[in-house]
């Protein structure tokens, strides 16, 4: 993984203590226009709202998109020797090279919004540690993972999507999820890549054991991630914060890249203010997820791929509404009579 400054936990607790805001200004400037636009006012819904998002978090007006990128952050979990998935471990490297190769189903979605594609693998052939027995990561391994994933968003990147690739993650979004916000581990735990019946059973019962055995080092958002996480989630957590900082709005994927981002949000109630989430997963713990950190998603059509797949797919609604508000005709420029 590359080198980054950030080197402890510690460190990056006070990076998201200087969180900047949106641009007011470029907000302004898209609520000024938007009624001026030949359209009954609030007619396009959510399509008004992420103009004038894009527009405050890129700091400027009008918002563009023209360099969107996805970024597939991929990981090891030593929790698959716990018969938690119904893949092995292998398929990791087998699915980056798939990534590589032009033949996963984010490849397809990229090529068809023009989305730059770029795979991260976060010292994929060093699986964490299993987390049912000791913690998944230390603090340096953590901050280590965090920062890999800070190098991501270059500077000019305008959307970025983030989505995720590691056998397990599931397993490691609920237990995440179990620690931040109670409930039974039966609420955070879904199907994954496919198990059911006593393979289910098993996963839910080493989520609930797991939080249990962590219990009393679990004192916030990044100590869960240390010892319950993936390297990938935890390079996700970096992504979220270096896009924050350079400006860069965010689109996130499904639960696992959910449950890595909720790690920051119990930071900082507006740690996310700067990402969307794009849509609500099949695994039954996303939705619960995202009431829990007040993101409504852009769509729900039962996807579970994981890939960022959904998050590329919502680079079409962005463009949509950039579309709108910034070529849309004023009613004085087409000499339209508004609403008295």
């Amino acid at each position: 993984m590359e080198k980054n400054p950030v080197t402890t936990l510690d460190a990056i607790r006070e990076l998201t203590q200087s969180f900047p805001g949106p641009d007011e200004e470029a907000m302004a400037a898209a609520r000024l226009r938007e009624p001026q636009l030949t359209k009954p006012k609030g007619s396009l819904g959510r399509l008004e709202e992420i103009a004038e998002w894009l527009a405050g978090w890129q700091g400027k007006h009008p918002a563009q998109i023209n360099l969107p990128r996805t970024i597939i952050f991929a990981g090891s979990h030593g929790i698959t020797s716990q018969n938690v998935s119904a893949f092995p471990p292998e398929v990791n490297q087998q699915m980056i090279s798939n990534f590589q190769n032009g033949g996963a189903a984010i490849n397809q979605i990229c090529k068809v919004f023009d989305i730059e594609l770029k795979v991260m693998e976060a010292a994929l052939e060093i699986p964490t540690r299993d987390f049912s027995r000791e913690p998944a990561m230390d603090d340096g391994d953590c901050a280590e993972a965090v920062a890999f994933g800070m190098s991501g968003p270059d500077v000019g990147v305008d959307v970025l999507c983030i989505g995720e690739m590691g056998i397990g993650n599931t397993t490691a979004s609920a237990a995440i999820c179990h620690a931040l916000y109670g409930g039974e581990a039966a609420d955070w735990v879904g199907p994954g890549t496919g198990i059911e019946g006593k393979e289910l059973d098993n996963k839910i019962r080493i989520v609930r054991e797991s939080v249990i055995l962590h219990k009393a080092v679990l004192v916030d958002g990044l100590e869960i991630l240390r010892c319950l996480g993936g390297r990938e989630m935890a390079a996700i957590c970096g992504a979220i914060i270096a896009a924050r900082l350079s400006r860069i709005p965010v689109l996130l994927d499904g639960y696992v890249t959910c449950a890595a981002a909720a790690t920051l949000h119990s930071l900082d109630a507006y740690a996310l203010d700067h990402c969307m989430v794009a849509h609500v997963s099949a695994e039954p713990g996303h939705r619960h997820l995202l009431e829990k950190i007040n993101k409504i998603p852009l769509f729900d059509f039962g996807m579970r791929l994981g890939e960022g797949s959904g998050a590329a797919l919502a680079v079409g609604i962005l463009r949509s509404a950039v579309a709108c508000h910034n070529g849309m005709a004023t009613f004085e420029e087409a000499t339209v009579t508004k609403k008295s």
